[in-house]
């Protein structure tokens, strides 16, 4: 028996339902036999994707680009928000409290960051390729310190919500989650600056799951966006449906690291 896993958007425990209900609708749909695990954190996501009897979970882009075996990557999801235009894609939303001293990039500079991990390329990556131009201008490091790995976008709110950084770079459709289900809370912080947008990440299985398996999860999956009996669902996690991906999609963030090292800039600091 295979896994199926959503850890990476499940912001709180109404997120992490939701993506349970829809991936057992998907795995009765693709007629695959597999079932869905909690992964919670702070288990460390390159474990699950390296797990053999992967079938079907979120993996982030950036380690995508840098697999020496690619994973079988099934499809990508298109959150709802008109700001998407109907497209697998994200960004990183470098956040700061509403309150607070930081409003623009160039205020977080000297300050305390918040980061993920990293491999991650909201977390970490975006934020090193929208750095790069500074550090070139300016020298490094670039900030007083750094606050992490706080390895989720949960997590880097925290942070700055409680004040323990400055600011922190947030995988955009995660923090519309967070937003939608508690408002309130997030209130508080404001976007400072957004990387452009990057192929979001897709559900992918093990590279050992058959070609006949992932045709299944696959034709499952881009069948959620008509599936009347998962509207409620899909409200909830703010999803639109799923698009096809590949493995080559990702290629341009392992580029976009690249020039940010030649650029000068290989770590965050």
């Amino acid at each position: 028996m295979r896994i199926a896993n959503a850890r990476m958007y499940s912001v709180n425990a109404s997120a992490a339902e939701a993506w349970r209900t829809l991936l057992r609708w998907v795995i009765d749909r693709a007629g695959v036999d597999a079932e869905v695990i909690d992964y919670p954190p702070p288990q460390p996501l390159p474990a699950l994707w390296a797990r053999s009897d992967l079938a079907c979970a979120f993996m982030c882009g950036y380690p995508i680009s840098q697999a020496s075996a690619a994973p079988a990557v099934l499809a990508a999801p298109v959150p709802s928000a008109p700001a998407y235009r109907g497209r697998p894609e994200y960004w990183t939303n470098v956040v700061a409290r509403s309150d607070g001293p930081v409003r623009t990039l160039e205020e977080a500079l000297g300050r305390r960051m918040a980061y993920t991990a990293p491999d991650s390329q909201s977390g970490y990556q975006a934020l090193r390729s929208l750095l790069a131009p500074y550090a070139r201008e300016r020298g490094v490091p670039l900030f007083a310190s750094m606050v992490g790995p706080l390895i989720t976008p949960a997590r880097v709110v925290e942070s700055v919500l409680a004040g323990d950084a400055d600011a922190g770079p947030v995988d955009s459709y995660a923090f519309e989650l967070m937003k939608h289900h508690e408002p309130a809370r997030l209130a508080a912080l404001t976007i400072v600056a957004t990387t452009s947008p990057t192929p979001i990440p897709p559900l992918v299985g093990a590279a050992n799951l058959p070609p006949e398996d992932a045709a299944r999860w696959r034709a499952a999956l881009l069948s959620v966006a008509a599936a009347g009996e998962l509207a409620a669902v899909r409200g909830t996690l703010l999803l639109r449906g799923f698009a096809p991906a590949t493995v080559a999609h990702y290629d341009v963030l392992r580029e976009a690291a690249e020039a940010a090292t030649t650029a000068g800039y290989a770590t965050l600091e």
